[in-house]
């Protein structure tokens, strides 16, 4: 088991160190992607969650007849990954916590001014509330993320991995646009509301 999981390990690190020439590991042992734009930056997401998602069915070494992801319960050192971090900019980055039988994605989103974090914050509010829906959704982010994952391996025998790839991606796609539109729309119902009350002057 152990030489299996170092091996995950290396390959892991391997794919990440070669997505981009920008990749570092600093003395903590995180491993740290930057790229400036979008496409790149999904690229570097999709290709660590796949090398991250080979997991398999892990009882817990401390507790009897318990199934915990290793990623949360943190009880065993030797059965976790080096976290990564792709970092599009200060604002935009995701952070891939992996273990032998779970991975946890942290997602921080660009938030540009004050309406951009209120409606981030409300819209995801609105997500974690109804958690149980999207099944790999957690209901409280990683602190200093506004969005988390949590994938067992029990999610990739009842589902398919690149699937669930697809859904982390494409939700990082949608997002920004799914927050310029709210923007959008707030500033042109602002500007109605302001012209209707300055009717009266």
């Amino acid at each position: 088991m152990t030489s299996s999981l170092q091996m995950i390990n290396i390959h892991y690190i391997n794919i990440c160190q070669h997505l981009t020439t920008g990749g570092s590991v600093d003395p903590s042992g995180l491993i740290l992607i930057m790229t400036a734009t979008l496409r790149p930056y999904l690229n570097a997401v999709r290709a660590t969650l796949q090398a991250a998602l080979c997991l398999e069915n892990f009882s817990s070494q401390v507790v009897e007849r318990h199934n915990k992801p290793e990623v949360e319960v943190r009880s065993s050192k030797e059965l976790l990954l080096q976290p990564v971090i792709i970092s599009r900019n200060e604002k935009e980055k995701v952070l891939i916590e992996g273990s032998i039988n779970s991975v946890r994605v942290s997602i921080s989103v660009k938030q540009a001014d004050e309406i951009e974090k209120i409606l981030c914050h409300k819209f995801m509010r609105f997500m974690m509330m109804r958690a149980e829906n999207f099944f790999i959704l957690r209901r409280k982010p990683v602190e200093g993320y506004d969005i988390s994952f949590l994938i067992t391996n029990f999610h990739t025998e009842q589902m398919y991995k690149h699937k669930l790839v697809d859904f982390v991606i494409t939700f990082m796609e949608e997002i920004d646009k799914e927050i310029s539109e709210m923007k959008l729309s707030v500033n042109a119902r602002a500007r109605i509301v302001a012209e209707e009350f300055l009717k009266n002057f």
